[in-house]
């Protein structure tokens, strides 16, 4: 039997035929274009409709809106024991825009530190309003009595909330809950006693809370926008009220945003390696991409204009027990009208779907621009991993309502760029160097604007692993 060996092996004979690796100094390979891993579906880039807006910034007109300073509280910690930040104080809504550093650090010195246990009651339904109660660490849940005496849930609080600050404006006032530690917590609470005496000591206090509650007194609607006043059901000819609408003096203005870079290319490259593919069309396409993806991170996390960050207070849940459930996605649902898309991180996405398995749900999928993803009540979930993870195996839900006309989330941008080639991004031509290298500049200018309050809403801290 004669053994057949392949072209090329040593044998200790003359080869009889061309060998592979020598045939391949004349063959011409298939090869793909540069890929590159970086590449995500950028859903969001998508899914939101973009404004055209002229120059530089979009301003949005609101009605004048009474409720504000609803946010949240900072402390320092050193060791074991806790301070609240002076300044945050003013997040209170009773001292929004009260700026008297002594009096304000007066306060934050009155407070005392409390260590709760899981399942002790911080708050009694029906007992009087005595103290304000900051959250440092932990989560507190709050329940009711429903319609026909069962007890009913009514919302989560966790770090950097506050309970009882209706106790700085009124007088008498009960609490309207009961409030409960789900986990161990730190709160921080001032007694009604003690801000008592420090407004007894400033004449500046007593004159800011005079003029909170005056505010408070104006005829307003369920949203705290100024109201305006109709009739209706009437018989007659009674005297009809006049009224306008109040807009707010000082609207907020949304500046556009930019990603850049410089994309360098030798001359010696563009002009001797460009077949079979352009070199340099292969480094911009990347480059671009590249761009897009900062983009798509920047309309989530920048602390100006991201959506985590510009999601109104009252629009921020916490999940009932850790994990995404199908109730914590319901109660992210029931804040808004036509809420049209979720936005999550696969991975919250994946323990989403591990709580539904639990409660032998099956959530069904819908179609979404031509692709089937996973969706809640029929608003499909789109995936992005520009959302962040902390170190505690959290993340965050986004859930909004879009468009000019729906008076949502929109996305800002400028076209008609020099040397655009794609909507709001360009690449000019910078020239060559001195060592023949050609520059060229990769520029995007975007934004993102929320119209109303309601039209984003935040489901936070949720928790993606066991």
């Amino acid at each position: 039997m004669t053994e057949t060996l392949e072209p090329g092996v040593d044998t200790g004979q003359s080869p009889q035929s061309l060998g592979t690796a020598a045939a391949r100094n004349l063959a011409t390979t298939t090869k793909s274009v540069p890929q590159m891993q970086g590449i995500s579906p950028r859903w969001l880039l998508h899914a939101l409709p973009w404004e055209d807006i002229k120059g530089g910034a979009y301003r949005v007109n609101r009605r004048l809106t009474y409720s504000v300073g609803d946010g949240r509280i900072e402390f320092v910690a050193t060791g074991s024991q806790v301070r609240v930040i002076p300044a945050e104080l003013g997040e209170i809504p009773a001292l929004r825009g009260f700026d008297d550093s002594q009096v304000l650090s007066a306060l934050a010195n009155r407070f005392v530190q409390r260590e709760l246990s899981a399942g002790e009651t911080l708050a009694e339904a029906g007992s009087a309003v005595d103290q304000v109660v900051l959250i440092v660490h932990g989560r507190v849940t709050k329940t009711g009595e429903g319609k026909y005496g069962n007890e009913t849930a009514l919302g989560v609080v966790a770090d950097g909330d506050f309970l009882g600050d209706g106790a700085l404006a009124a007088e008498q006032l009960n609490w309207s809950f009961t409030a409960k530690a789900d986990t161990r917590c730190t709160v921080l609470t001032l007694s009604a006693q003690s801000f008592r005496e420090v407004a007894e000591q400033s004449a500046e206090l007593r004159a800011h809370l005079e003029r909170f509650r005056a505010a408070g007194s104006q005829s307003q609607n369920k949203h705290g926008e100024a109201a305006i006043d109709l009739a209706s059901g009437h018989v007659g000819e009674p005297d009809l009220p006049g009224t306008f609408v109040d807009y707010d003096e000082f609207p907020r203005e949304y500046e556009l945003s930019l990603a850049q870079t410089v994309l360098r290319v030798h001359s010696r490259v563009a002009d001797l390696y460009n077949e079979p593919m352009n070199q340099t069309e292969q480094q911009l396409r990347l480059t671009i991409q590249a761009v897009r993806e900062r983009q798509e991170h920047e309309l989530i996390n920048n602390r100006d204009f991201g959506l985590l960050h510009n999601a109104d207070f009252k629009q921020r849940v916490h999940p009932r027990s850790g994990p995404p459930t199908p109730d914590d996605m319901d109660n992210l649902l029931a804040r808004r009208r036509k809420t049209e898309f979720f936005v999550a991180h696969p991975r919250t996405i994946a323990a989403f779907r591990k709580q539904c398995n639990h409660r032998g749900i099956l959530p069904p999928t819908t179609a979404f621009e031509g692709r089937q993803l996973q969706s809640w009540r029929g608003v499909p979930i789109l995936p992005c991993d520009k959302l962040p993870i902390s170190k505690h195996n959290t993340s965050s839900i986004i859930a909004m309502r879009t468009g000019v006309d729906s008076e949502g989330v929109i996305g800002l941008r400028q076209t008609g760029l020099s040397d655009e080639v794609e909507p709001g991004l360009s690449v000019r031509f910078m020239g060559i160097s001195e060592k023949a290298i050609i520059s060229y500049l990769v520029s995007t200018y975007y934004s993102a604007a929320v119209l109303v309050p309601d039209a984003l809403g935040v489901l936070e801290d949720v928790q993606i692993g066991s």
